[in-house]
Protein backbone atom coordinates (compact mmCIF):
# COMPACT_ATOMS: atom_id res chain seq x y z
CA UNK A 1 0.00 0.00 0.00
CA UNK A 2 1.13 3.56 -0.88
CA UNK A 3 2.63 5.65 2.53
CA UNK A 4 1.62 9.01 2.50
CA UNK A 5 3.90 11.20 1.02
CA UNK A 6 6.81 13.20 3.45
CA UNK A 7 4.72 16.29 3.00
CA UNK A 8 1.14 17.01 1.93
CA UNK A 9 1.50 20.06 -0.38
CA UNK A 10 4.22 21.01 -3.22
CA UNK A 11 5.40 23.32 -5.53
CA UNK A 12 4.27 22.71 -8.69
CA UNK A 13 3.57 24.73 -12.45
CA UNK A 14 -0.17 24.91 -13.59
CA UNK A 15 -2.12 25.93 -16.41
CA UNK A 16 -5.34 27.51 -16.32
CA UNK A 17 -5.48 28.46 -19.25
CA UNK A 18 -4.04 27.61 -22.76
CA UNK A 19 -1.80 30.55 -24.09
CA UNK A 20 1.54 32.04 -24.48
CA UNK A 21 4.77 30.92 -21.37
CA UNK A 22 3.37 33.89 -19.34
CA UNK A 23 0.34 31.13 -18.46
CA UNK A 24 2.70 28.65 -16.13
CA UNK A 25 1.77 29.55 -13.01
CA UNK A 26 4.34 28.40 -10.03
CA UNK A 27 2.07 27.42 -7.15
CA UNK A 28 3.42 26.51 -3.86
CA UNK A 29 0.14 24.94 -1.88
CA UNK A 30 -0.28 22.05 -4.70
CA UNK A 31 -1.15 18.55 -2.95
CA UNK A 32 0.84 16.11 -3.27
CA UNK A 33 0.03 13.57 -5.45
CA UNK A 34 -0.91 9.57 -4.17
CA UNK A 35 0.23 6.78 -6.41
CA UNK A 36 -2.75 4.55 -7.66
CA UNK A 37 -2.25 0.73 -8.07
CA UNK A 38 0.48 0.34 -10.36
CA UNK A 39 1.78 4.05 -10.26
CA UNK A 40 4.79 4.96 -8.48
CA UNK A 41 5.32 8.67 -6.65
CA UNK A 42 8.60 10.31 -7.43
CA UNK A 43 10.63 13.08 -5.63
CA UNK A 44 11.87 14.99 -8.62
CA UNK A 45 15.26 16.60 -9.16
CA UNK A 46 14.92 17.41 -12.76
CA UNK A 47 12.70 17.95 -15.15
CA UNK A 48 13.40 17.97 -19.17
CA UNK A 49 12.14 20.70 -21.53
CA UNK A 50 10.44 19.51 -24.45
CA UNK A 51 8.86 21.65 -27.41
CA UNK A 52 6.04 20.02 -27.70
CA UNK A 53 5.33 20.85 -24.22
CA UNK A 54 4.91 24.45 -25.87
CA UNK A 55 2.63 23.43 -28.47
CA UNK A 56 0.50 21.80 -26.04
CA UNK A 57 0.66 24.85 -23.51
CA UNK A 58 -0.52 27.27 -26.32
CA UNK A 59 -3.70 25.06 -26.97
CA UNK A 60 -3.15 24.65 -30.63
CA UNK A 61 -1.93 21.25 -30.66
CA UNK A 62 -4.10 17.35 -31.74
CA UNK A 63 -3.76 17.14 -28.18
CA UNK A 64 -5.44 19.28 -25.33
CA UNK A 65 -5.21 17.89 -21.45
CA UNK A 66 -8.13 18.87 -19.57
CA UNK A 67 -7.42 22.11 -17.59
CA UNK A 68 -6.01 22.64 -14.91
CA UNK A 69 -2.73 20.75 -15.50
CA UNK A 70 0.77 20.59 -14.91
CA UNK A 71 3.15 19.86 -18.06
CA UNK A 72 6.45 17.54 -18.27
CA UNK A 73 6.56 14.45 -18.84
CA UNK A 74 10.73 13.72 -18.72
CA UNK A 75 11.89 13.48 -14.96
CA UNK A 76 14.50 12.03 -12.93
CA UNK A 77 14.57 11.97 -9.36
CA UNK A 78 13.81 9.13 -6.36
CA UNK A 79 10.80 6.40 -6.11
CA UNK A 80 9.20 8.00 -3.05
CA UNK A 81 6.62 5.36 -2.77
CA UNK A 82 4.60 2.96 -4.55
CA UNK A 83 1.19 1.90 -5.32
CA UNK A 84 0.35 -1.62 -4.91
CA UNK A 85 1.12 -4.52 -7.20
CA UNK A 86 4.63 -2.28 -8.10
CA UNK A 87 7.65 -4.60 -7.58
CA UNK A 88 10.21 -3.49 -9.94
CA UNK A 89 10.77 -0.06 -7.79
CA UNK A 90 10.93 0.81 -4.46
CA UNK A 91 11.56 3.98 -2.60
CA UNK A 92 14.94 5.60 -2.90
CA UNK A 93 15.78 3.95 -6.28
CA UNK A 94 17.30 6.79 -8.65
CA UNK A 95 14.74 6.60 -11.59
CA UNK A 96 13.99 8.74 -15.06
CA UNK A 97 10.55 8.02 -16.64
CA UNK A 98 9.09 8.28 -20.70
CA UNK A 99 5.77 10.47 -19.11
CA UNK A 100 4.23 11.35 -16.10
CA UNK A 101 0.33 11.46 -14.78
CA UNK A 102 0.54 14.07 -12.66
CA UNK A 103 3.06 16.21 -14.37
CA UNK A 104 6.75 17.05 -14.24
CA UNK A 105 7.30 20.32 -13.56
CA UNK A 106 6.86 19.88 -9.85
CA UNK A 107 8.63 18.12 -6.63
CA UNK A 108 6.83 15.32 -6.87
CA UNK A 109 5.50 13.23 -9.75
CA UNK A 110 3.30 10.54 -10.02
CA UNK A 111 4.17 7.66 -13.25
CA UNK A 112 3.15 4.66 -14.44
CA UNK A 113 5.72 2.34 -13.11
CA UNK A 114 5.86 0.67 -16.69
CA UNK A 115 7.28 4.07 -18.15
CA UNK A 116 9.48 4.45 -15.62
CA UNK A 117 13.12 2.91 -16.03
CA UNK A 118 15.98 2.75 -13.43
CA UNK A 119 18.54 5.61 -13.84
CA UNK A 120 22.38 3.60 -13.59
CA UNK A 121 24.69 6.02 -11.25
CA UNK A 122 26.98 6.26 -14.15
CA UNK A 123 24.36 9.42 -15.45
CA UNK A 124 23.46 12.86 -12.91
CA UNK A 125 19.88 14.01 -12.37
CA UNK A 126 20.15 16.61 -14.96
CA UNK A 127 20.94 13.86 -17.96
CA UNK A 128 18.15 11.29 -16.33
CA UNK A 129 15.74 14.40 -17.40
CA UNK A 130 17.27 14.33 -20.63
CA UNK A 131 16.50 11.09 -22.01
CA UNK A 132 12.72 10.18 -22.32
CA UNK A 133 11.35 11.71 -24.94
CA UNK A 134 14.43 12.73 -26.66
CA UNK A 135 16.34 9.02 -27.28
CA UNK A 136 12.86 7.28 -27.42
CA UNK A 137 12.15 9.38 -29.88
CA UNK A 138 15.09 9.46 -31.88
CA UNK A 139 15.47 5.49 -31.42
CA UNK A 140 11.55 5.04 -32.82
CA UNK A 141 12.47 7.69 -36.18
CA UNK A 142 15.78 5.85 -37.29
CA UNK A 143 14.91 2.45 -36.85
CA UNK A 144 10.87 1.49 -36.08
CA UNK A 145 9.82 4.24 -38.55
CA UNK A 146 13.08 4.78 -40.20
CA UNK A 147 13.82 1.40 -41.06
CA UNK A 148 17.78 2.66 -40.69
CA UNK A 149 20.46 -0.41 -41.06
CA UNK A 150 24.05 0.04 -40.57
CA UNK A 151 25.78 1.71 -43.40
CA UNK A 152 23.66 3.84 -45.05
CA UNK A 153 23.57 7.86 -44.33
CA UNK A 154 21.80 9.91 -42.06
CA UNK A 155 21.29 13.69 -41.78
CA UNK A 156 19.98 15.11 -38.42
CA UNK A 157 18.68 18.05 -39.51
CA UNK A 158 18.63 20.25 -36.48
CA UNK A 159 21.38 17.96 -34.46
CA UNK A 160 22.35 20.21 -31.73
CA UNK A 161 18.67 20.01 -29.49
CA UNK A 162 17.85 17.21 -27.15
CA UNK A 163 16.52 14.86 -30.01
CA UNK A 164 19.21 15.79 -32.25
CA UNK A 165 22.12 14.16 -30.01
CA UNK A 166 19.93 11.80 -29.34
CA UNK A 167 20.05 10.46 -32.99
CA UNK A 168 23.30 11.49 -33.83
CA UNK A 169 24.73 9.33 -31.14
CA UNK A 170 22.44 6.27 -31.85
CA UNK A 171 23.25 6.93 -35.76
CA UNK A 172 26.54 6.26 -34.77
CA UNK A 173 26.53 3.36 -32.48
CA UNK A 174 24.19 1.41 -34.67
CA UNK A 175 26.92 2.05 -37.56
CA UNK A 176 25.51 4.62 -39.35
CA UNK A 177 27.45 7.64 -41.64
CA UNK A 178 26.10 11.03 -39.48
CA UNK A 179 25.58 14.20 -41.36
CA UNK A 180 24.45 17.00 -38.56
CA UNK A 181 23.16 20.58 -39.02
CA UNK A 182 23.21 23.33 -36.61
CA UNK A 183 23.01 26.82 -36.23
CA UNK A 184 26.34 28.19 -34.20
CA UNK A 185 29.68 27.00 -34.86
CA UNK A 186 29.31 26.20 -30.91
CA UNK A 187 26.08 23.50 -31.82
CA UNK A 188 28.40 22.53 -34.45
CA UNK A 189 31.84 21.63 -32.32
CA UNK A 190 29.13 19.48 -29.83
CA UNK A 191 27.36 17.35 -32.99
CA UNK A 192 30.91 16.56 -33.43
CA UNK A 193 31.64 15.54 -30.43
CA UNK A 194 28.86 13.51 -30.27
CA UNK A 195 28.67 11.33 -33.22
CA UNK A 196 28.39 13.09 -36.56
CA UNK A 197 31.07 12.91 -39.14
CA UNK A 198 30.21 15.70 -40.51
CA UNK A 199 28.77 19.10 -39.29
CA UNK A 200 26.88 22.02 -41.33
CA UNK A 201 25.62 25.41 -40.49
CA UNK A 202 22.07 25.84 -41.73
CA UNK A 203 22.54 29.21 -41.50
CA UNK A 204 25.24 29.56 -44.12
CA UNK A 205 22.65 30.14 -47.46
CA UNK A 206 25.19 27.60 -48.95
CA UNK A 207 24.70 24.39 -46.68
CA UNK A 208 22.72 22.20 -48.94
CA UNK A 209 25.06 22.23 -51.82
CA UNK A 210 28.03 21.52 -49.11
CA UNK A 211 25.76 18.35 -48.23
CA UNK A 212 25.28 17.04 -51.95
CA UNK A 213 29.27 17.78 -52.24
CA UNK A 214 29.38 15.57 -49.11
CA UNK A 215 27.00 12.68 -50.48
CA UNK A 216 28.22 12.64 -53.54
CA UNK A 217 25.16 11.42 -56.00
CA UNK A 218 23.75 9.03 -54.06
CA UNK A 219 21.91 11.78 -51.91
CA UNK A 220 21.37 10.44 -48.27
CA UNK A 221 19.53 7.59 -47.29
CA UNK A 222 17.78 9.17 -44.12
CA UNK A 223 16.66 12.27 -42.63
CA UNK A 224 15.55 13.23 -39.19
CA UNK A 225 13.71 16.39 -39.68
CA UNK A 226 13.10 18.78 -36.67
CA UNK A 227 11.64 21.87 -38.42
CA UNK A 228 10.05 20.63 -41.58
CA UNK A 229 7.88 23.34 -42.62
CA UNK A 230 10.94 25.01 -43.54
CA UNK A 231 13.37 22.45 -44.57
CA UNK A 232 10.92 19.91 -46.34
CA UNK A 233 11.09 20.60 -49.46
CA UNK A 234 15.21 20.71 -49.59
CA UNK A 235 14.99 17.38 -48.08
CA UNK A 236 13.18 15.64 -51.17
CA UNK A 237 16.64 17.34 -53.42
CA UNK A 238 19.09 15.60 -50.94
CA UNK A 239 17.70 12.07 -50.75
CA UNK A 240 18.76 9.36 -52.02
CA UNK A 241 16.68 7.26 -54.10
CA UNK A 242 14.31 5.21 -51.40
CA UNK A 243 15.45 7.68 -49.15
CA UNK A 244 13.01 8.83 -46.37
CA UNK A 245 12.58 11.98 -44.07
CA UNK A 246 10.87 11.34 -41.10
CA UNK A 247 9.40 14.43 -39.82
CA UNK A 248 10.51 15.06 -35.84
CA UNK A 249 9.68 18.67 -35.93
CA UNK A 250 6.83 20.57 -37.45
CA UNK A 251 5.81 24.26 -36.83
CA UNK A 252 4.00 25.23 -39.91
CA UNK A 253 3.04 24.11 -43.34
CA UNK A 254 5.25 24.44 -46.59
CA UNK A 255 4.77 23.79 -49.96
CA UNK A 256 6.36 21.00 -51.94
CA UNK A 257 6.33 19.49 -54.90
CA UNK A 258 5.13 15.45 -54.71
CA UNK A 259 6.95 15.06 -58.09
CA UNK A 260 9.80 15.30 -55.93
CA UNK A 261 9.04 11.66 -54.33
CA UNK A 262 8.42 10.27 -58.02
CA UNK A 263 12.04 10.78 -58.86
CA UNK A 264 13.33 9.04 -56.61
CA UNK A 265 10.43 6.82 -54.70
CA UNK A 266 11.00 8.79 -51.81
CA UNK A 267 8.72 8.49 -48.53
CA UNK A 268 7.75 11.46 -45.99
CA UNK A 269 7.26 9.66 -43.10
CA UNK A 270 5.37 10.96 -39.35
CA UNK A 271 7.16 10.24 -36.20
CA UNK A 272 5.40 10.29 -33.00
CA UNK A 273 6.20 8.49 -29.69
CA UNK A 274 2.68 8.98 -28.45
CA UNK A 275 1.25 6.23 -31.24
CA UNK A 276 3.90 3.78 -29.88
CA UNK A 277 3.14 0.53 -29.17
CA UNK A 278 3.85 -1.08 -25.25
CA UNK A 279 6.35 -3.31 -27.68
CA UNK A 280 8.09 -0.27 -29.59
CA UNK A 281 7.96 1.08 -26.31
CA UNK A 282 9.70 -1.64 -24.72
CA UNK A 283 12.17 -2.05 -27.56
CA UNK A 284 13.58 1.73 -27.44
CA UNK A 285 13.51 1.10 -23.50
CA UNK A 286 15.73 -1.74 -24.38
CA UNK A 287 17.94 -0.20 -26.47
CA UNK A 288 18.36 3.17 -24.69
CA UNK A 289 19.21 0.96 -21.79
CA UNK A 290 21.65 -1.19 -23.55
CA UNK A 291 23.32 2.41 -24.60
CA UNK A 292 23.66 4.08 -21.18
CA UNK A 293 25.15 0.60 -20.38
CA UNK A 294 27.59 0.24 -23.39
CA UNK A 295 28.79 3.89 -22.51
CA UNK A 296 27.71 5.44 -25.82
CA UNK A 297 24.57 7.19 -24.75
CA UNK A 298 25.89 10.29 -22.89
CA UNK A 299 22.73 13.00 -22.50
CA UNK A 300 24.42 16.47 -23.30
CA UNK A 301 22.30 18.61 -20.63
CA UNK A 302 22.27 22.46 -22.55
CA UNK A 303 20.53 25.07 -20.54
CA UNK A 304 18.96 24.61 -16.90
CA UNK A 305 16.49 26.52 -15.36
CA UNK A 306 14.92 26.49 -11.82
CA UNK A 307 11.44 25.81 -11.63
CA UNK A 308 10.99 29.97 -11.08
CA UNK A 309 11.93 30.73 -14.47
CA UNK A 310 10.01 28.23 -16.32
CA UNK A 311 8.19 31.05 -18.22
CA UNK A 312 11.19 31.97 -19.72
CA UNK A 313 12.31 28.52 -20.47
CA UNK A 314 9.53 27.85 -22.31
CA UNK A 315 10.18 31.00 -24.67
CA UNK A 316 13.99 30.29 -24.97
CA UNK A 317 13.49 26.24 -26.32
CA UNK A 318 11.22 28.05 -29.39
CA UNK A 319 12.86 31.71 -29.83
CA UNK A 320 16.77 31.37 -28.56
CA UNK A 321 18.82 30.62 -32.05
CA UNK A 322 21.06 27.70 -32.00
CA UNK A 323 20.44 24.51 -29.07
CA UNK A 324 23.52 23.07 -27.49
CA UNK A 325 21.88 19.72 -25.75
CA UNK A 326 18.99 19.47 -23.80
CA UNK A 327 16.99 22.00 -21.92
CA UNK A 328 16.39 21.24 -18.28
CA UNK A 329 14.99 22.55 -15.55
CA UNK A 330 16.48 21.70 -11.86
CA UNK A 331 14.04 21.28 -8.62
Amino acid sequence: VAMAATRSVMRAVRVFEFGGPEVLKLQSDVLVPVPKENQVLIKVHACGVNPVETYIRSGTYARKPALPYTPGSDVAGVIESVGEHVTAFKKGDRVFTLETVSGGYAEYAVAAANRVFPLPDKLDFRQGAAIGVPYFTAYRALFQKGCAKAGESVLVHGASGGVGLAACQIARACGLKVLGTAGTEEGMNVILKNGAHQAFNHRDPNYTERIKACTGPGGVDIIIEMLSNVNLDADLQLLSCAGRVMVVGCRGRIEINPRDTMSKESSIIGVSLFLATEEERHECATAVLDGIEAGWLKPVVGLEYPLEKVAKAHEDIICSSGARGKMVLLL
